[in-house]
This record gives C-alpha cells, structure tokens and sequence, in this order.
C-alpha cells in the first residue's frame, strides 16, 4: 500500500464529520455529533434516581447536555463496554434494522449473558490486580489460569462480594494469584487489597501517620496483621504446579518504616490486627503448649489455624456495614462505563476527595446491596440510562467531563483494540475460530498499545503507535485479501460498489456511511482496474481513524 497516494481519500474521509469535537494528544480525536432521539423506555427506579441526579446538576451548573447518541453510537459504545470488542457486520445490521422500541434493552441483556462479557471483565481486573508490568512477574507467571478463574466467575454471574471472598480465602483451584504477587510482603500485600477493593490509599501511613486524612500507622500495620500469617506453596498435581494459600496460627506483623520509632510502639514490635477505621480483632490466645508445626517438613495440605485471621478479615471487608466496600466497585463500575468516577480517582476515597455527585453514590451503593451485588443487574441500569446514551460531542469540550453532560471519549484499550481489528478484519473467519493470532503479534500489538501499567486504559498517542499504525506488517497482513476476511468478502460481492460500502462502514465504524462517503469511497475504491490494493487502503484508512480507535 502507498500511503502518500491515499491521503487525498484520507483528507476527504475525516471531513465527513459534522461537528466534530476535537481533542489533542499526539492523534487529532474527532466525535461525531449523534443526533437522534432516545426510544422510549421504562424507567427502572434507580435508572430514574441516575438522570434525575445528573440532570439536576446541569441545571445547577448552568450545562446544555449533547444531544443523545444515534442507535449506530449507542451499539458501538455498548459492544466495547460490555464485551471489549465492536459487533460484527451481521449484528450491527440486526441492530440498526431492527424496529422494536425495546431493542436497546434486549441488547444489554444479550451482551451481559454473553460469554464475551465474561471474558472482558476478567481482562479488566487482571489489569487492576497485577498491572501490565508486575512486580512480581515470577510469582505470577501462571495468572493465566487466575484469569480463567475470572472468566468462570463472571460468566456465572457470582455476586461480587461473593467473588472477593473467593480470592481473599483462596480456597478454590486458581484462585490463589492475588495473594501469591504478594508472598511474604504483607505490607505491600495490604496496600494493594485497600487500593483494590476499598478504594482508599493507604500506603502514606506505611513510614507516617497521614497529614490530613485519619490514617495512622497503626492503621497500615494493624491491617497488614491479617496478612502477616499467610504463606505461599506451591505444589505438584499431575503434570502441573499449582500454587497453595495456608495460613499459620502464630505470627505478628512488626512496625517498619522511617518514621516507626516516633509512633506508640517501637520499631519491630508487634502490633496487633485491627480493622481501618474499627477496633482490634479479638482474637483467643494460643494453648500455653501449642507448638506451629514444622511446614517444610509437611507434604499435604497444612492443618487449619487455631484461629483465621484471614477468615475475619474476608468478613469485615465484603460486609455491608463496610462504609468502603460497596461504594468503592460502583464507583468503579460507574468509572468503567462512564468514562470517570464519580470519586475521581477510583482508588481514592476520602473525605476531602468529594464525590461529583454523592446523593448519586450514595443511592447507587445502597441499591447494589439490595441487589445483592450483582454486577450485571448494575451495568444493566446504567447502560440503559439516559446519562450513558449521550453523544460525545457537546458544548463542553474538556477532556474529562466531569458532570456527565456528554459521553467521554476513550481511547480502546489494547485488548479491545486488538478484538476489534480482529472482528473488523474478518480475521477469526480467514484462518479459523479457534485459531490464534500469532503469540509474537499479539505481544507486539499489546507492548505497543497495552503501556498503561495500571489497569485504567490511560493511553497518550505516540510515534511507536504512528508507526505501527502506518507501517506495522500485523495490521496490514490482517487486512490483506484472504478468503473469508473483509477484503475477500468485498472483493467478491457481486452488488453494485455503492451497495458494497453498506459492509465496509458496518464492519469497520458500526455505521452506514454518509451519501458523501459512499460516494468519494466507491470512486477511489473503483479507480483502479484491480481494486485490491485500494480496497485495502480504505479499510486501513477506517480502521486507524479516531473514529475506530476511540470509543466514542
């Protein structure tokens, strides 16, 4: 492909757009205004509290919110959101031509049943559990099997509260990942169980008391007490080597820290377990004779503790009386389908970090509890709000919008940006299903696209993305004619080259193309007696523009 012969048909494509919204970073970003009107729906109540609340903010803020996105935007945006990836040709055509007025609906359910969505979800929170860049990465060299752990998880709808004890116990096969990252450094361990399921930083009071918040100390190795006691085995079964969580009777967390000296309790001094924010746990002493065993020398699985300190903890933490617990996953719940969290960051929950909307938050939390933490019946309602199916073009032009006046938009992340091309391409369909992309591609196109290391999809455009954009052999050679791909499909259809642009756009954009560019499309696409070649430049020009990169 010559790229300097397609820039005229480039230029032509991006102004296409009608009131496009602009955003910088190394790529120009264009949203397309969506203009037409939501179908009617019934509103569940908390679908009815969420637009109340972020329309009673417009008005206090003085805001015009965007106009509602067009169905074509609403099931581009679902499809990404709810199962990582754009729909195919064939179910974005179901979609826009269906007439039901309930079709948005039936969609999300169909997407939240969907085994995608499982799979998704579970790439999410491999992200938010050990980064792309572990610090461990020996220890977590098998999180493969801890990510289909997580698939089978969210495929079965498990309630999430259910689900976090399911990994603090680690008591089922493939669960034990989150606490082997962690082997014997309890403190780290404790940073990263309050980062990920309170929401709430507490590795400052890791060497000094916190210099605004209520967080001491005591606090960071009170908590970390409950993990001191645990260790890491692994063991052979079968042909494999799976990793074991026991847990020992004895044992104390001792102050460490540049500051511990200061602090009631001097330096290596044991420090009891205590809840953040409660009381100490309240724990039986030990028998006078009671002698640990010696574990090195135990083949089988190790004798149950006296007492678990790793059972009080689960307890604690996934209760409903936990003032974190439950507000910290809507929140990022919300932050996941919304663009940004009403408590901005999501791992940031204090007092003097004001949610954007707490009678929101506060509402939303209670409602999960009584759904009994059901992530999908959550997803379910904010998806189908009116707040979620706005456009993403508006009067308010900032990056973050911050009072949900119009939909934010993303860059895909690097999973969701490779099952895209993938789906666009037709490439499951050119070398088999149940093939896999080439182990070194996919690395390359996660390396590239995948360096935000802290699971939250941040992503600044830079000349290693260009490049690979523009000359990367990966995506060429997905585009590339091969019977059963877009390419040969398009090839090989014997409708007139106008009737063929409806299968280019739907499969690329999720969208029908304008009049305009079916138009300058056919005619650049038919100047060639062979149209291959500029065949393929088109769809290389769909698939790099904004419009695919950026969930809009």
């Amino acid at each position: 492909m010559q790229i300097a012969r397609f820039r005229h048909l480039e230029m032509a494509f991006a102004g296409q757009a009608k009131g496009i919204c602009m955003l910088v970073s190394c790529f120009c970003l264009a949203a397309l205004v969506l203009g037409s009107t939501l179908a009617g729906k019934e509103k569940a109540s908390i679908r009815g509290v969420i637009d109340r609340e972020i329309s009673a903010t417009w008005k206090k803020k003085e805001l015009k919110a965007a106009a509602p996105a067009t169905e074509a935007a609403f099931l581009r945006r679902a499809y990404l959101d709810l199962v990582g990836m754009v729909p195919t040709y064939a179910e974005a055509r179901a979609f826009l031509d269906d007439e039901d007025k309930d079709k948005r609906a039936k969609l999300v359910d169909q997407l939240l049943a969907d085994e995608r969505h499982a799979r998704h979800q579970a790439e999410i929170w491999d992200l938010i559990f050990f980064t792309r860049n572990p610090a461990n990465p020996s220890a977590t060299r098998k999180r493969g099997r801890f990510q289909e752990w997580l698939r089978k998880q969210f495929k079965e709808n498990v309630p999430w509260d259910a689900l976090v004890q399911k990994i603090l116990l680690a008591e089922e096969e493939g669960s034990a990942m989150f606490h082997v990252q962690y082997r014997n450094k309890p403190e780290d361990e404790t940073v990263a169980l309050n980062r990920i399921f309170l929401g709430t930083q507490l590795q400052c009071a890791r060497c000094h008391d916190h210099p605004y918040e209520e967080r001491t100390q005591r606090d960071f190795y009170g908590m970390a007490g409950f993990l001191v006691r645990l260790s890491v085995r692994e063991e052979k079964q079968g042909k494999d080597r799976v990793w074991r969580i026991e847990e020992k009777s004895s044992g104390e967390v001792l102050f460490t820290g540049a500051a511990a000296e200061a602090q009631p309790g001097q330096k290596g001094e044991p420090v009891s377990p205590k809840f953040l924010g409660g009381e100490e746990l309240q724990e039986p002493e030990l028998p006078e004779d009671f002698k640990e065993p010696d574990y090195k020398k135990l083949k089988e699985a190790w004798p149950k503790p006296v007492f678990s300190r790793k059972q009080k903890l689960t307890e604690w933490l996934t209760s409903a009386k936990n003032p974190f617990f439950t507000k910290a996953i809507v929140n990022r719940v919300w932050a996941q389908l919304m663009g940004r969290g009403m408590v901005h960051p999501v791992d940031d929950l204090n007092p003097e970090n004001e949610a954007s909307h707490p009678a929101l938050l506060e509402a939303l939390t209670q409602w999960f509890v009584e759904q009994k933490y059901d992530l999908r019946a959550l997803m379910r309602e904010i998806v189908l709000s009116d707040a979620y199916s706005l456009a993403s073009a508006g009067e308010d032009t900032t990056a973050f919008p911050k009072w949900y006046d119009r939909a934010r938009v993303r860059p895909l992340s690097a999973e969701e940006l490779i099952a895209s091309l993938r789906v666009a391409t037709g490439f499951d369909e050119a070398v088999g299903k149940d093939a896999k992309m080439p182990s070194s591609a996919s690395s390359y196109m996660l390396k590239i696209f995948g360096k935000p290391n802290d699971g939250q999809g941040r992503f600044q455009g830079g000349v290693d993305e260009h490049l690979f954009l523009n000359n990367g052999s990966q995506l060429r050679g997905m585009i590339r004619s091969k019977e059963g791909n877009l390419s040969h499909l398009l090839l090989n259809d014997e409708a007139p080259w106008e009737e063929r642009m409806d299968r280019l756009f739907l499969s690329t954009l999720t969208r029908y193309p304008t009049d305009s560019e079916r138009k300058k499309f056919t005619a650049y696409v038919t100047s060639n007696e062979k149209p291959q070649e500029t065949l393929e430049e088109s769809i290389w020009a769909l698939l790099t523009s904004s419009q695919f990169r950026f969930n809009h």
